[in-house]
């Protein structure tokens, strides 16, 4: 089994600590196959911009590693990634609850891919989406 892999599960099932941005705010990877990934976060006012709503950076946070960790799951042991862009658009204010994010794979070359990724708010509404291009790199 691919290493990367390995390593999602071995989070998922609590047998690994997630990555670091992860357990400082507080998200957690849900599910992920081949090119996808879902990870959620709840939230509180510690997340609060001026205006009592999310902060658009916790929304940028999730799709981010949502997306990110779409792109990990096609990587071979020896490659790494970075973003190369992240593009989002915010649709609603959120205060509370839990959010969903939910990205996939829509191209994947010999060095980028496309990934784009949904929000979800705990109403299954959908308040924030995004896009990203990663390319890989060599270990």
């Amino acid at each position: 089994m691919n290493e990367k892999i390995q390593y999602l599960k071995d989070v998922i099932d609590g047998k690994r600590s997630p990555p670091r941005i992860a357990q400082l705010l507080g998200f957690r990877i849900i599910d992920f196959c081949e090119g996808c990934t879902t990870v959620e976060i709840d939230i509180d006012e510690r997340f609060y911009n001026p205006m009592n709503t999310v902060h658009g950076g916790i929304f940028c946070d999730i799709a981010d590693a949502a997306m990110g960790i779409s792109f990990f799951t096609t990587l071979k042991d020896n490659e790494s990634f970075t973003s190369v862009d992240l593009r989002i658009n915010f649709l609603k204010p959120v205060k509370s609850g839990r959010l969903t994010a939910s990205s996939k794979i829509l191209h994947r070359g010999k060095r980028l891919g496309y990934m784009e990724c949904e929000i979800l708010n705990e109403k299954k509404e959908l308040v924030a989406k995004a896009s990203s291009t990663c390319i890989i790199t060599q270990k």
